[in-house]
C-alpha cells in the first residue's frame, strides 16, 4: 500500500511479501481492536488471529501502534483503488457521481469494521501519525469532490461549496458501518445506496440535471429508489 509504506518501517526489503504480510496482520489486527478495543488487544493476540509468530510480526511493524496506522489506511487505500477502477469508462458526469458514491459504500460495507475503528481509535495515534490518516482522508475525498465539481461544471447540480457536500457523501457512506445494527435490518445495502444517493442528489439536481437522472435511471445507468410499501 503506496501510501503506508513510507510512515512504516520493515525489516523485509521484498515489497509484495511486504504487502500480503501486513495485510495478514491487519486482517487479524482489525477484528481484534473492534471487538476488544485498541488498548486491550496485544501483539501477541494478533500474531494467533493472524496465524503465525510475534516475532514475525515485529519484522513487518516496529511495534502495536505501526499495526493500528495501518490498520486505518488500508481502509483509505482501498477507496483510492476501488473508486477509480469503479469509474473507468464512464463519461457521464452524473452517472460518474453515483457510480463514485456506490463504490464508496461498498467498500465501507467490505470493511465495516475497519470504517469503525477509524472513528473508535484515530485519536489513539500520536499527532503526526494522525496527520497522516487526515491527509489520506482528504486524498479519498478528492475523489469524490472532483465528480461533485463535474456535476456543477455541467450545469447537473447547482453550485455549493463542494467540499461540505462531499463530506455530507462521505458521512452517508460510513454511517451504513457505524448504524449497520439498525439499517441491516431496515434495508440492503443496494437499497440504502439508491435511496440515499437519489435523496442527496435530488437536493442539487437543477432542472437539466433532472432531466439527465431521469434518462439515466429509465436506461438503466442509475438506480431508481424502490417505492415505499403502501399502507393497509
Amino acid at each position: 500500500m503506496a501510501t503506508q509504506l513510507p510512515a512504516v518501517k520493515s525489516q523485509v526489503t521484498d515489497e509484495a511479501l511486504v504487502e500480503r504480510r501486513r495485510n495478514q496482520i491487519v486482517a487479524a489486527a482489525v477484528e481484534l481492536f473492534a471487538h476488544q478495543g485498541y488498548y486491550r488487544t496485544t501483539i501477541l493476540e494478533i500474531a494467533r488471529k493472524a496465524g503465525v509468530s510475534s516475532g514475525l510480526i515485529y519484522q513487518y511493524v516496529a511495534d502495536k501502534e505501526d499495526v493500528l496506522l495501518l490498520s486505518l489506511l488500508s481502509v483509505l487505500d482501498s477507496y483510492l483503488k476501488e473508486i477509480p477502477a469503479a469509474l473507468a469508462g464512464l463519461t457521464d458526469p452524473l452517472e460518474r457521481c453515483c457510480v463514485a458514491v456506490n463504490a464508496y459504500c461498498r467498500v465501507v460495507d467490505q470493511r465495516r469494521e475497519a470504517t469503525v475503528l477509524a472513528y473508535r481509535s484515530t485519536k489513539s495515534l500520536p499527532g503526526e501519525r494522525r496527520e497522516l490518516v487526515k491527509n489520506a482522508e482528504l486524498e479519498t475525498n478528492a475523489l469524490v469532490s472532483a465528480c461533485i465539481q463535474d456535476c456543477i461544471g455541467a450545469g447537473l447540480f447547482r453550485p455549493v461549496n463542494v467540499e461540505l457536500v462531499t463530506y455530507q457523501l462521505v458521512a452517508f457512506a460510513h454511517t451504513w458501518a457505524l448504524k449497520h445494527w439498525r439499517l441491516k435490518t431496515l434495508c440492503s445495502l443496494d437499497e440504502y445506496i439508491a435511496q440515499g444517493f437519489d435523496f442527496i442528489a435530488h437536493a442539487l439536481l437543477t432542472a437539466k440535471g433532472r432531466r439527465r437522472y431521469a434518462k439515466l435511471q429509465a436506461e438503466g445507468r442509475l438506480p431508481a429508489p424502490s417505492p415505499e410499501p403502501a399502507e393497509d
